[in-house]
């Protein structure tokens, strides 16, 4: 597990002890926007993009999640019963589904486990406030910065040189669906930095050369690492 992410013991014990495990193939759906929301999910091996449809038919990419998050959560003691996202794999994942009902179930006779499940929320919830702030501040400029940052927080591999590769392949349009723009807009911002040595790019991997001209165009907060993430 990431040194970076919390662990959240307690949780993974029920999906552990009470959930079923199941295998699903790369560029499959978990669950669709819409669907009525049953089960609660773990992940344990792989990684999982989860998607808003927009009503002109565009798709923008909430988050990147890998080994150790939990997915359809967000209706865990809500009136609301139908999933507002989809979730799709993007490799061969493993998952442990568990009843959203037997989950609630627990989480209210224990105020231990209850404790705990709010951490995750508040977790998720403040990293969704930091990349809708950077959106808002810094429009879409700040998203792509931010949308770097954040996967260099998560996937980055740190080299002698200081640069910082992103081990995780994205195209530009899976990048451009995680800054709510165009692949258009994408390609030039990116291409704009390249061009200032800001980064590289290498068979679908990119490198950062400059990480802190990204945060400073952010405005960086500098919040800790296990929110600042893309997952």
């Amino acid at each position: 597990m990431n040194e970076n992410i919390p662990s959240f013991t307690g949780i993974y014990s029920l999906f552990e002890q009470f959930g079923s495990i199941n295998k699903i193939e790369k560029d499959c759906p978990i669950f669709h926007e819409g669907e009525r929301s049953d089960e609660v999910y773990f992940v344990l091996e792989g990684s999982v993009r989860i998607t808003k449809d927009t009503e002109s038919g565009r798709l923008f990419t909430l988050k990147i999640t890998g080994s150790q998050c939990i997915i359809g959560e967000t209706t865990v003691f809500c009136e609301t019963v139908y999933h507002s996202v989809s979730a799709h794999t993007i490799e061969p994942t493993k998952i442990i589904a568990l009843s959203r009902f037997q989950l609630e179930k627990f989480l209210t006779s224990s105020p231990e486990l209850m404790m705990e499940w709010m951490k995750v929320i508040q977790l998720n919830h403040l990293k969704n406030e930091t990349r809708f702030r950077d959106l808002l501040l810094h429009g879409k400029k700040g998203a792509l910065f931010s949308t770097l940052v954040r996967l260099s927080n998560t996937y980055g591999i740190l080299q002698e040189d200081g640069s910082i590769i992103i081990d995780h392949h994205l195209t530009n349009q899976e990048i451009a669906n995680l800054c709510a723009t165009s692949r258009e807009v994408v390609n030039r911002m990116l291409n704009d930095i390249k061009k200032s040595g800001v980064i590289t790019l290498n068979k679908g991997l990119i490198t950062i050369h400059d990480i802190n001209f990204l945060r400073k165009e952010i405005e960086c907060d500098h919040c800790p690492l296990q929110i600042c993430r893309i997952d």
